[in-house]
């Protein structure tokens, strides 16, 4: 805003302003040992952090509408400009304030975190144990899932007594279990031979991708229904993308924080309201746009909060970075195969045959402005036929990906049961 219409003055400062974030930051992170680990003002602070970023949205909608009605000068661009930088400034007061004041920490939180290191050296010890019951997650009666928390660990540990007893006297021979568990510490090439990885990569790869691609081909779209100032829903779409990834992360944390379900269902809420979208688009109703819209940027956002968290709980925090950079090829994937491949080829034939169908009717009317026509322009496409076909495609594939989600919910129900219900009980 400040450096239009100076491109190249924008341009670096898109370049070079994230790395200052980062290097001004970095030194603030505050190291966290574990879900449990929890500050008292924990709750407050998030409760505020949110509370901002909804006041920054509907700041930047006000702001939006406003320059779209009405002409505004170049300094009160700068002084709205001023405005926006404070309020994405002032969530840095939580972790500075963090950061310089020392909280007494709780008995139960010292052992947590000091826990670890004292096993490390006894943990040679331990090793013959944890060979013996490395399967019985695995091999236990189904039944016992269903048993509450307390009676469930008293039925494990049950078996953990006899398995650990006929193993003493050599009636059984136990195999030491090949790779990790679910929530456990996952290489790369350890979680690509998991089905658990695959479904959460094709369900983004759907989920993302369909949204991508109404992000893509906005422009088009609202220019085929006849609006003519498209940058408003550009900026909606954004707008509505970032309260897509607060309100994703805020609605899956309840989730499985308070009735210990897995994560994966709220990715699949998203796609549901994806698929709803698509279907406005589809319909070319009056409003229509803006329905759409506001669903396809919550629903592509909500991803982005739910599934770097699912990767952590399901394949662990060590190599973090390689897993979930691995999944993110699913977004310009899917972008790829369904904007450049899918949506592209419907539009480009919708618009040959309306321009034929032009052509047609001025041959008839013996036009004397039909030379006029320009043969190198590329044609256009108008009315809701134009993407009609392509929106049905795409809800379609998001209720594809809200199935590979829910088989993952069922899969990964007693993970989620053992990660988060003892916190519960």
């Amino acid at each position: 805003m400040i450096h239009f219409p100076d491109h190249a003055s924008l341009l670096f400062m898109v370049a070079v302003g994230p790395t200052m974030v980062v290097f001004a930051l970095m030194f603030i992170v505050r190291p966290v040992g574990g879900h449990r680990q929890l500050r008292q003002t924990d709750d407050l602070s998030f409760t505020f952090i949110y509370g901002v970023c909804l006041v920054l949205a509907a700041y930047l909608m006000g702001v939006m509408l406003l320059q779209d009605l009405v002409d505004i000068s170049h300094t009160v661009v700068t002084i709205f400009t001023a405005i926006l930088f404070v309020l994405v400034l002032v969530p840095i007061v939580i972790p500075v304030s963090l950061s310089f004041s020392s909280e007494p920490k709780a008995p139960e939180l010292e052992a947590l975190l000091t826990e670890p290191q004292k096993e490390e050296p006894g943990k040679s010890k331990q090793d013959a144990t944890e060979v013996i019951f490395s399967e019985l997650e695995d091999e236990k009666p189904k039944e016992v899932d269903l048993l509450p928390a307390s009676e469930r660990q008293k039925r494990i540990a049950h078996l953990q007594a006899k398995l650990f007893q006929a193993a003493a006297e050599g009636a059984v021979r136990v195999k030491r279990r090949r790779g990790p568990r679910r929530g456990e510490d996952f290489t790369l090439m350890q979680a690509l031979i998991k089905a658990d990885f695959w479904l959460i990569f094709f369900s983004l790869l759907l989920g993302s991708g369909s949204g991508l691609t109404v992000i893509d081909n906005l422009g088009q779209m609202s220019q085929s229904l006849g609006y003519e100032n498209t940058h408003i829903f550009v900026s909606m779409i954004s707008i509505w993308n970032f309260l897509g990834r607060i309100g994703g992360g805020y609605f899956s944390e309840m989730i499985v924080r308070d009735y210990a379900y897995p994560r994966p269902v709220a990715m699949a809420v998203a796609q549901v309201t994806m698929a709803l979208g698509h279907l406005f688009f589809a319909m070319g109703w009056p409003g229509a746009m803006y329905i759409g819209t506001l669903l396809i940027g919550l629903g592509y956002g909500a991803h982005w909060a739910i599934v770097p968290a699912a990767a952590s709980e399901l394949f662990g925090l060590k190599n973090f970075g390689a897993l979930y950079n691995f999944i993110n090829l699913a977004n310009p994937t899917g972008s790829l195969v369904l904007s450049g491949v899918i949506a592209s080829s419907i539009y480009d034939r919708e618009a040959e045959k309306q321009a034929h169908h032009h052509h047609h009717q001025q041959e008839n009317m013996g036009s004397i402005f039909s030379g006029m026509l320009s043969v190198d322009d590329p044609p256009k496409c108008e009315g809701s036929i134009c993407f009609f076909l392509t929106s049905m495609i795409m809800s379609g594939i998001c209720i594809i990906a809200v199935v590979l989600s829910m088989v993952l919910v069922r899969r990964t129900k007693v993970v989620y049961a053992n990660l988060y219900g003892k916190s519960r009980t």
